[in-house]
């Protein structure tokens, strides 16, 4: 325990953060889940903001929320992609014959 008030007060406000910092933290991830698993592409830009907030305010790094909005685009791409091309037909399997001995 820290002997100094101004100490004591710096703890408070650390705690009153951390809480702060990690309630955003996991709103961050749970967005992120829900867009990448929707894969639509008008979940993106929201989920981008909240990105670029949080970074902003030092929650997470600028490079980390850089790198989290890049994956969700791609994921987005991918998802769009894999919509749009058409499914090729297989072509039809012979049956296996009896070998004649």
């Amino acid at each position: 325990m820290p002997n100094i008030k101004a100490a004591e007060k710096w703890v408070r406000q650390s705690q009153t953060r951390e809480l702060r910092n990690r309630d955003v933290k996991t709103r961050l991830k749970t967005l992120f889940k829900k867009a990448k698993a929707s894969g639509e592409a008008s979940a993106a830009p929201a989920v981008e903001s909240q990105f670029d907030k949080a970074a902003q305010k030092g929650i997470i790094h600028p490079n980390k929320a850089a790198r989290k909005k890049a994956r969700l685009a791609k994921a987005i791409r991918v998802t769009a992609a894999a919509a749009a091309a058409p499914v090729a037909a297989r072509p039809a399997r012979r049956k296996a014959t009896a070998k004649k001995s």
